[in-house]
C-alpha cells in the first residue's frame, strides 16, 4: 500500500487548477483540517439514520469510522471515500423491527454484507460489466426512487408530532441551500437540523436528562447480533425486504467510483470497482455484528472533494479516525438522542424526497427514453409498488414494497426486452 503519501508542491498552497491526487497530501495540520471537514459532511445523514431506526448512535459512528479505514485498507489506499449509514436501511430495519426484533433486523443486515461482499469478489474475478446489464438506468433509477418514496409515511408521522418544529427545520433545509455558498450549502441537511433542534429546545421538546448522566468518555452500546434466531421463522421472514439494499448498495459504490474516476482524471480507478463493493461488504458486516447500522459510500463527501479539488485519502483516514473517537463518547451519542420527531419530521421531508430524486437524476443523467412502453412500464409499476407499500406473504417470508418494487423493476424489464425482440417489437 502506498504509504506515506507524495506531499503535494509545497504542502501548503494550491494553485487555481491544482488537483491533489489519492496518492498525495497537503501539510499535516491542513489534511487535518480537511479530514475535520468530510466527518462535519458525513456527520448530519449518518447520526440520522440510527435516531431513525432506533439503535445506538454512538455504535453508528464508531463502524462508519472503523468501515472507512478498512474502506481504505482494501482499496489499497488508491480510492477517497467515506462509509456513512445507509439510508436504503432504513425502512427494511424498521420492518424487522416492529416483526421480530433487533436481532433480525442486524441479521439483515449482516446478510447484506455478505451478500455485497460476494458480488465484490464476483467482480474482481469477471469486471463490473454484469451489473450494467443486469440493472439498466432506467431499473437502478426506479429501485433508488421507490426507496425514498416508500418512505414518506414514516416523515409524516414524525411531522405531524410536532408541525411547528418540523416545519422550521424543513424551511432552514430548504433555504440553507440556497442561503450559502460552498461547504456550508452543501451541509444543508446537518444546518437545518441545527435549526430545529434549537427552535425545539426554545418550545421545551427537548429532554437532556440522560446527557446529564452519560460518561464523557465509554464504549459504544455493542448489540452483538450472538442470537438473532430466537424467532428463526420471524428472522429469515424478514430477509425479502434486505435483499434490494444490495443492489442500492452496488449502485452506490459503483456511481461513487465513477465520479471520482471522472473528477481525478484517472480512469484506472474503475478497476477498484471490485474491492469497493467488498470492502463496503465487509464494513456493513461489522456493523451489523456490532449493532450499527450498514454502510456506503457518501456523495456528501464527493462534494467536499468536488469544492476542495483535495482527493487524498489521508484526510479519510483523519475523518474516520476521528469518528471512531466520536463513537467512544456516551455523552455526545446521548445528545444525539435527544433529537425530538418535529425536527426528525421535517429534515426526513426533504431527505427522503432526496432520495427519491436521486433516482430520477439516474433516469435523466443516462438519457433514458420514456417513451418507449419498456421504460415505461418498468419505472411507473415498480414506483406504485414501492410507494403503495404493497405486501405479499409467501409462507415464513414476508415481501414489502420495496421487495416486490424491486423484483418487479428487474422482471418486467428484462422480460418485457426479452419478448419484444423474439417479436420484433422492441
Amino acid at each position: 500500500m502506498p504509504l506515506p503519501w507524495t506531499l503535494h508542491g509545497t504542502g501548503t498552497t494550491m494553485g487555481p487548477t491544482d488537483v491533489v491526487l489519492p496518492g498525495e497530501r497537503l501539510s499535516w495540520p491542513r489534511t487535518i483540517g480537511l479530514g475535520m471537514q468530510h466527518v462535519v459532511a458525513m456527520f448530519g445523514a449518518t447520526f440520522l439514520v440510527p435516531i431513525l431506526t432506533g439503535f445506538p448512535p454512538s455504535t453508528t459512528l464508531f463502524f462508519s469510522g472503523v468501515g472507512t479505514i478498512l474502506f481504505l485498507l482494501i482499496t489499497r489506499n488508491r480510492l477517497p471515500s467515506y462509509l456513512g449509514s445507509s439510508f436504503a436501511f432504513i425502512a427494511p430495519i424498521a420492518a424487522a423491527t416492529a416483526t421480530a426484533g433487533t436481532g433480525s433486523a442486524l441479521f439483515g443486515i449482516i446478510v447484506v454484507g455478505a451478500l455485497l461482499a460476494i458480488v465484490g469478489v464476483i467482480v474482481i474475478v469477471t469486471g463490473s460489466g454484469w451489473i450494467d446489464v443486469l440493472m439498466p438506468p432506467v431499473v437502478s433509477g426506479a429501485i433508488v426512487a421507490l426507496i425514498g418514496f416508500n418512505l414518506a409515511p414514516a416523515a409524516k408521522a414524525n411531522f405531524t408530532a410536532a408541525p411547528w418544529t418540523a416545519l422550521i427545520t424543513l424551511a432552514a433545509v430548504i433555504l440553507c441551500t440556497v442561503l450559502f455558498r460552498g461547504l456550508l450549502g452543501r451541509l444543508s441537511i446537518f444546518v437545518g437540523v441545527v435549526i430545529g433542534y434549537i427552535a425545539a429546545v426554545a418550545f421545551g421538546q427537548v429532554d437532556f436528562s440522560e446527557v446529564g448522566k452519560a460518561a464523557w468518555i465509554g464504549l459504544p452500546d455493542f448489540r452483538w447480533a450472538a442470537n438473532p434466531f430466537t424467532d428463526a421463522a420471524a428472522t429469515f421472514g424478514v430477509l425479502p425486504a434486505f435483499l434490494p439494499v444490495v443492489l442500492v448498495l452496488i449502485a452506490e459504490n459503483v456511481g461513487h467510483i465513477r465520479g471520482v474516476a471522472q473528477m481525478t482524471g484517472d480512469p484506472k480507478v474503475n478497476a477498484l470497482t471490485g474491492r469497493a463493493l467488498l470492502a463496503d461488504g465487509l464494513s456493513t458486516m461489522l456493523a451489523g455484528f456490532g449493532g450499527g447500522s450498514g454502510t456506503t459510500t457518501y456523495g456528501e463527501n464527493i462534494g467536499v472533494m468536488a469544492a476542495t479539488r483535495v482527493y487524498s485519502t489521508a484526510a479519510y483516514w483523519v475523518a474516520g479516525s476521528f469518528a471512531v473517537l466520536l463513537g467512544l463518547s456516551p455523552k455526545m451519542g446521548a445528545l444525539i438522542n435527544t433529537i425530538p420527531a418535529g425536527v426528525l419530521g421535517g429534515v426526513t421531508t426533504a431527505l427522503y424526497g432526496l432520495i427519491g430524486i436521486i433516482g430520477v437524476k439516474i433516469w435523466v443523467d443516462n438519457k433514458v427514453d420514456f417513451s418507449r412502453p419498456i421504460n415505461q412500464m418498468t419505472a411507473g409499476v415498480a414506483l406504485i409498488i414501492g410507494i403503495a407499500d404493497y405486501t405479499l406473504q409467501a409462507g415464513a417470508f414476508t415481501f414489502n414494497g420495496i421487495a416486490l418494487g424491486t423484483i418487479a423493476a428487474i422482471v418486467i424489464f428484462h422480460v418485457m426486452t426479452a419478448i419484444a425482440r423474439l417479436r420484433g417489437t422492441a
